[in-house]
């Protein structure tokens, strides 16, 4: 899951997407102070673990 977490003066305010690529396209949109996150979760099957 993709998350863009939007900061403005009075309000915090996030969106959620299923790919890397909805992401984008919304984040190149936003205008203000903006992070887009992978959220990875420990029983997360489709993300190959770390070595």
């Amino acid at each position: 899951m993709w998350v863009i977490t939007v900061h403005s003066e009075d309000q915090t305010t996030m969106f959620e997407f299923d790919t890397l690529k909805e992401a984008k396209e919304v984040f190149e949109k936003i205008k203000g102070v903006k992070y887009l996150s992978q959220v990875i979760y420990f029983n997360d099957t489709n993300i190959a673990p770390a070595v």
